[in-house]
């Protein structure tokens, strides 16, 4: 009787465990673009590049420890409604903030700027814990075994660092990006609040993923100008 049972425990952690972190690790990849995105615009707020490598860093760190508070006491987090509604509305006050700023030289609207690191900090660490309020009730639909949604997180958060340092380069280099990246973090806000008042009403994730996918398509659309505007030629000498 003993063997059987593990037998049976054998094979649930040998074939149906990496299944389901699979499933967990692409979610979390697939779903972590907009977080992605927000992050590398608020890390740009610090205007140096050093700085926004340890905003990165550090503020990830916070991240973590506050997603895995979160998976930990998520069955008692998900029965107040009043943190999905905080969530949502942190979310939308940075898509208000972003597109009410003052547009620079370039046309363009900029997401909070920071006179130092420990102001960055907690603002990233913050906006991964409203991501968040989604995506771990996500995962632990898809598992209910702890563990496997603590793995999921912690390759999760490795990714959306890698992710985040590739977007802060991405900001630079296309107009629309950054832009396009806050229309994606009002419909992750918008998500939440619709969770709120009427959780039937929510769109089912592959609308979500797609209307991220379609949002980003725009935001990587139109590069940059880097042409040197042309000299005029210069005036022909006037002939005596």
């Amino acid at each position: 009787m003993l063997d059987r049972i593990f037998d049976y425990l054998d094979f649930h952690f040998s074939v149906e465990a990496p299944i389901v972190l699979l499933i967990l690790v692409l979610l979390e990849a697939l779903l972590s673009a907009d977080n992605a995105i927000a992050l590398a615009a608020i890390a740009r707020g610090l205007e140096d590049k050093e700085l926004e490598r340890k905003a990165l860093n550090f503020g990830l760190v916070v991240a973590y420890v506050l997603r895995i508070s979160l998976i930990l006491t998520a069955t008692w987090v998900q029965q107040f409604w009043q943190f999905e509604l905080l969530g949502a509305a942190y979310l939308l006050w940075l898509v208000f903030q972003h597109f009410t700023s003052e547009e620079s030289k370039d046309d363009h609207h900029h997401g909070p700027r920071f006179t130092s690191l420990l102001q960055a900090i907690p603002v990233i660490a913050f906006t991964d814990l409203a991501f968040s309020l989604d995506s771990v009730t996500t995962a632990i639909a898809v598992s209910q075994e702890k563990w496997l949604v603590l793995t999921g997180a912690t390759i999760g958060i490795i990714t959306l660092r890698f992710m985040a340092g590739l977007f802060i380069r991405w900001l630079d280099e296309y107009e629309n990006l950054e832009d396009a990246g806050y229309v994606t973090v009002a419909l992750v806000g918008l998500r939440l609040l619709l969770k709120v008042v009427n959780d039937s009403l929510v769109p089912p994730e592959w609308i979500m993923i797609a209307a991220i996918f379609l949002i980003l398509g725009w935001g990587f659309s139109k590069r940059v100008s880097t042409e040197v505007p042309e000299l005029e030629p210069e005036k022909s000498e006037v002939s005596k």
